[in-house]
């Protein structure tokens, strides 16, 4: 640029370009302490949190700490010469990338109310019951999610449809909600992890340098072990499960449920519909949400007087009712009173508003991550995480470390694949190791942890869809906690780690 012009750009009050070469001016990059007080802080909060709410933490005390723990992050942004106005934009930006996820938060709740109300829940149920023994149920349950995920490369899908159904199969069979939830969730996430169709199983190929298949083949390696050990261990709990189950009370949850609802194979296209379009690669939100309207549809074709039970004395006229009807199931869930307690807790559910607290707690989630991000506190940490991988196993493991992490502190799986992705690709390739160690070393880290983790987005909406805190089925998620393990056998013992 010309002296001249320079001295023209210095003389205007206002100039974009003289803003931002002050704004580089004066920015300092941030100590090792700063980095790390909002996040211990954090770690303090949460923990606070956990020991005064119990399970209620994530209904508010949670999304508390977090925005708490944000406006520090921000603070010592602001000490460092970042403007409010970055800060602002940074965190916009952050949410922003999990508007698609709360979409179909919103929409999954839908249609639960509305799948419920057209006795589409209350028949997999019933014939559940009649088919899935209790000793072999926690292994069936694994089997039927990673099969079905497999097919349609989605983890949510699976999780919000079956997952919900097998749900009410074990409270009808006197077992473990929380051992149950673990094996959906670990069904559900080996099929998301080996299907072509999954997001996540193309984004991490693309970010690291290899093509979809050579990484698939790769990751079969430690996929496979993981659910042999895990499906083992759900085999063995449910021989040695405490037999709890009560053949009179099953037959009163069966014809309370026939009392209630006609039971139909009918019930069943708004499922096999949504399978089919998922399987056809149809986007998430419309796919769940045209699956939810099929809900509406056939509860007023087929459970006509569950409707207008539903909806109880109103002067609206007949043809309004069944409207009426489907519309609040989609915004506040469907509900029931039977008289039989076990059977009102598995039907009432459901509604767009039985997700609002965990949008909340998402946007509080991304919003924290979204300050560490844009005032480079995230990358003053990762700077010095990079310091400690001298060996080809440390590499690994440092990734692994990095991407679980970064789905801590960001609440978000993709920024835990993307940036992980972005930061170690250059070292793995300097290291003449072969870019599908990197693909398949973030999806055994960051895409396996992100439902174990309460106010990241995979794991707010396991724990909103099957109706049991995060904390509280994490113990049993037994293939996400052992994949990433065998991969750190791996890196140690150097096995399947290839060369250039």
């Amino acid at each position: 640029m010309k002296p001249k012009k320079v001295y023209q750009l210095l003389l205007k009050k206002e100039s974009p370009i003289l803003d931002s070469m002050i704004s580089k001016a004066v920015k300092k990059s941030p100590t090792l302490f700063e980095a790390l007080l909002p996040i211990l802080c954090l770690i303090v909060l949460l923990s606070l949190s956990v020991y005064i709410y119990g399970d209620d933490s994530s209904y508010g005390g949670n999304q508390i700490a977090l925005i708490v723990c944000a406006g520090i992050a921000s603070i010592i942004g602001i000490k460092n010469g970042y403007k409010w106005k970055e800060i602002e934009s940074g965190i916009i930006k952050g949410i922003s990338t999990a508007m698609g996820a709360i979409l179909i938060l919103l929409a999954v709740g839908a249609m639960i109310g509305t799948w419920i109300m057209s006795g589409l829940v209350p028949a997999m149920i019933y014939y559940g019951l009649n088919i899935l023994s209790p000793s072999i149920f926690y292994f069936a349950a694994c089997i039927i999610c990673a099969l079905s995920a497999l097919s349609i490369g989605s983890s949510w899908t699976v999780a919000g449809t079956l997952g919900a159904a097998l749900m009410g199969i074990a409270a009808g069979l006197g077992l473990s909600p929380e051992v149950t939830a673990g094996a959906v969730i670990s069904g559900s996430y080996f099929g998301d992890k080996m299907s072509p169709l999954s997001d996540t199983t193309n984004l991490a190929p693309a970010v690291a340098g290899t093509d979809l298949f050579t990484h698939i083949n790769h990751m079969i390696w430690t996929t496979g072990p993981s659910l042999l050990i895990a499906l083992c261990i759900f085999l063995f709990m449910g021989f040695n499960a405490v037999d709890t189950q009560n053949l009179e009370g099953l037959e009163l949850i069966q014809s309370t449920i026939v009392n209630n609802f006609n039971i139909s194979i009918l019930s069943f296209v708004p499922l096999i519909t949504v399978f089919i379009m998922a399987f056809k690669k149809m986007p998430a939100f419309p796919t769940v949400l045209i699956g939810a309207i099929l809900g509406g549809i056939f509860a007023i074709a087929l459970q006509p007087n569950v409707v207008n039970s539903f909806v109880g004395n109103t002067n609206l006229p007949n043809y309004l009712i069944s409207i009426s009807g489907v519309w609040t199931a989609l915004h506040s869930g469907f509900f029931i009173e039977s008289g039989v307690e076990v059977v009102d807790d598995l039907l009432s559910r459901g509604g767009m508003s039985s997700m609002l607290n965990t949008v909340w707690l998402v946007i509080s989630a991304l919003t924290f991550g979204a300050v560490l991000e844009t005032t480079k506190l995230l990358n003053t940490l990762v700077k010095i995480i990079l310091s400690f991988a001298k060996s080809t196993s440390s590499l690994i493991i440092t990734t692994i470390g990095t991407c679980i992490g970064i789905n801590i502190v960001t609440a978000d799986q993709y920024m835990a694949i993307v940036l992980p992705g972005r930061m170690f690709k250059a070292e793995f390739k300097r290291r003449k190791l072969a870019p599908k160690n990197l693909s398949r070393t973030l999806e055994d880290s960051a895409t396996m942890t992100s439902p174990l983790v309460p106010w990241n987005t995979c794991g707010a909406f396991m724990s909103a869809s099957l109706g049991i805190a995060t904390f509280s089925y994490l113990p049993f998620c037994f293939f996400n906690i052992i994949n990433p393990l065998i991969a750190i056998f791996y890196a140690l013992f150097n096995v399947k780690i290839e060369k250039i």
